[in-house]
This record gives structure tokens, C-alpha cells and sequence, in this order.
């Protein structure tokens, strides 16, 4: 099964976007992140609507933030994705009648509720800024040493 990854994408997009002076196109942003750039637009337009980043038209224009990063938690932007499924396992639904089913998922059930709000509720926990801070950390600890290269903003 493939790993839904657009959350961490979209957060990979807005830290390069702090580090970067001045807007960023949909083009730049789909190159860095190795997609294309309609997918950008589309995931942008959703983080638009919900104040996180702005749109400038015409020549020079571009995304850039319209949020304080200390403002914005990690719970708000998978939000503003359309809180897409956390976890890859799920209960078996094809056959509700079964009573082996209906056993199974009333055991799974819950655990897969708690694993979702635990995993929610630490996403509120931590901030665009709190990220922002240790990619700058990261930044100044690697300066001077070979890092694999990467297309950024």
C-alpha cells in the first residue's frame, strides 16, 4: 500500500518557503518537491483558503506565507489537507452480517480511534516554528561538511 506523504510535502514546502526571500512559484515549488505543478497549485489553494499562504499574480509573483509559523501547528495543516487517513491499517468492511468481522473491528476499532487521536493530538503539539528553529539548526551544524544535494526553494 502506498504511504499517503502530502502532509510531510506540504511541510517541506512551507519550511523552504521561511528560509526563502520573496514569493516562490508553483514551478519552483514542484521541482523541489519532484511533482508536478498543478498538484502544487491544488494543494496550495487549500492552504490559501485557510490563511496559511498567500498568491501573488503576474510577473515576479508567486507563493509566500501569510501565517505566524508560532501559530500554526502541525494538527492545522493536515487540517487544511482535507485530514487525510493517518493510518495505513483499517478495519475489514465487506462483509458487516459476519459475526468473525463484527468481533474483529469491535477489538480493532477503538485501538485504531486511540492510535488516531494520540497521533492528532501530537501533531497540535508541535509548530511550523518549532520546525523552522531546527532546520535552522540543522543548517548551522552541517555548514562546512558534503550534504546530499536537493532542489531548494
Amino acid at each position: 500500500m502506498r504511504r499517503d506523504s502530502r502532509l510531510s510535502g506540504v511541510l517541506h514546502v512551507l519550511l523552504h518557503m521561511a528560509r526563502h526571500e520573496g514569493p516562490s512559484t508553483s514551478e519552483v515549488l514542484a521541482q523541489a518537491m519532484e511533482t508536478n505543478p498543478v498538484v502544487i497549485r491544488r494543494i496550495m489553494a487549500g492552504l490559501r483558503e485557510h490563511g496559511y499562504v498567500r498568491s501573488e499574480k503576474g510577473h515576479g509573483g508567486g507563493w509566500t506565507l501569510a501565517c505566524d509559523l508560532s501559530k500554526v501547528t502541525l494538527r492545522d495543516v493536515y487540517t487544511a489537507l482535507g485530514c487525510p487517513s493517518l493510518l495505513a491499517i483499517g478495519n475489514r468492511t465487506e462483509a458487516p452480517g459476519c459475526l468473525v468481522e463484527q468481533a474483529v473491528n469491535a477489538a480493532l476499532g477503538p485501538t485504531f480511534r486511540a492510535a488516531e487521536e494520540l497521533l492528532l493530538a501530537q501533531l497540535g503539539e508541535v509548530t511550523l516554528a518549532q520546525l523552522a528553529a531546527d532546520v535552522e539548526r540543522r543548517h548551522r551544524t552541517t555548514k562546512g561538511r558534503p550534504r546530499k544535494e536537493h532542489h531548494h526553494v
